[in-house]
Order: C-alpha cells, then structure tokens, then sequence
C-alpha cells in the first residue's frame, strides 16, 4: 500500500506481469473471467497457472452478472474478493444472491451506470466496496476512457461508510490530476499500463509506481 492510497492492477493474463505488479507494491491483482473481454482469462487457465501467480497481493475475480453457479465455480478457486458488473438497473434479488454467497465484505460491485441514472442506493446494504468505472454503451469497463472524477468525488461523500475504487483509463500520465480532482484512495489500473489488451507495460507500471509514491510524499502535481 502506498501511503494510504491502494491500487489494483487489473486485467492480467501473464504471471510475468503479475509478478511485476506485486514487486512493485500492488494491493490487488484482478482477473477478468468474463469471455467478451479482451483481457479474458479463462477460469482453468487462472487455476492451471496457480503455481506463477505472487502470493502477496489479494487476487480480484472480475465477473459480469454471473449465474449463483457460475459465482460458486469462482469462488471455489480461491480469490480474495469478488468485483461484478452489472446494468444499474439489475434485479437488487439477483445482486442479494451475490452478497449471500461471498459476504457483503468480498463483494465489490460496479454498476453500468449511464449518463444521468441514479446511483443503484438499494445495492448499498449488499456489498462493503463498490468501483465507479467510466460508462460506454458497448460493454462493461476497459474502454481507456477516464470517467467523471467529480462525480466520483460526490458518489463517496454521499456514502462515507463504503470503499470507493475509481477507475477508467488511468495511468502513470493522469494519475495526479485524478487524485486530486477524485480524492480516490483506491485505484484501479488495466489499460492505462498496457502496451496490448492483456500485456503490461513493465516501463508504464515503473512509472505508475513511481509516481504513487511521490503522491505518498505530497509531490503531486497536475
């Protein structure tokens, strides 16, 4: 952790890149098992590579509205937390069956949250962190594009008792406009440290480390 601000690097695929982003101090490491994303990993490839994955950081499984069975199958691979996304509009009984099942402290949701909806509030009681990712009509998070770092900023002063993870096309280049403009305390990174879908950049993630920890020192700087 870097000074009170945690981080996520999300999206990987290669045990290169997870062991990088853990020598570097990552809190969270995130896998994407959800097949229409570019950086999808399947669940056996995930558990047949167990071996090459770092022990320190708490491994993230990253969903999209699964089925209870499909939630299970993950959950019995051994991740730490749980990260869905889902249309803001979802059924809140389908999002309940999801906190029954991995504890309302391991879930972490993400609505689809377009242009002017209402924040889901009767999804509050269901989960203790929630990821505020930029909306793009064609799918689910990863389109590189940052999002509304004020909006975020209100979203967590409406609801201090939760975790709030902001997301959406950040890297080492904006990274200290968006803490300043957000006041994140929890990021998380995928293609904003990527030189393809699903292959990190080494130099990118030196550079995102590096410049952590001068926001760690009070350097930041727009």
């Amino acid at each position: 952790m870097t000074g009170g601000i945690q981080w996520k690097v999300c999206g990987l695929r290669r045990g290169e890149d997870a062991r990088l982003a853990a020598d570097l101090g990552a809190d969270f490491l995130g896998f994407i098992l959800y097949e229409k994303s570019p950086r999808y990993l399947a669940l056996d490839d995930y558990v047949a590579g167990a071996a090459g994955w770092p022990v320190g950081p708490r491994r993230v499984a990253v969903l999209v509205e699964p089925t209870v069975a499909r939630l299970t199958e993950v959950a019995a691979a051994g991740f730490a937390y749980f990260q869905i996304h889902a249309r803001h509009d979802l059924d809140v009984a389908r999002v309940a069956e999801w906190s029954s099942l991995v504890g309302p402290e391991r879930l972490w949701l993400a609505p689809k949250l377009p242009p002017g909806a209402v924040f889901p509030k009767d999804w509050m009681p269901l989960a203790e962190t929630f990821l505020a990712d930029t909306y793009h009509a064609e799918g689910f998070g990863g389109s590189g594009r940052t999002g509304d770092w004020g909006g975020f900023a209100s979203l967590a002063a409406s609801f201090p008792g939760k975790r709030w993870i902001l997301a959406g096309g950040l890297g080492p280049d904006n990274l200290f406009e968006a803490l300043a403009r957000s006041g994140a305390g929890f990021i998380d990174v995928n293609s904003g440290v990527e030189s393809a879908p699903g292959v990190k950049s080494a130099d990118r993630l030196r550079a995102l480390a590096v410049r952590l920890a001068e926001a760690r020192q009070g350097g930041m700087r727009a």
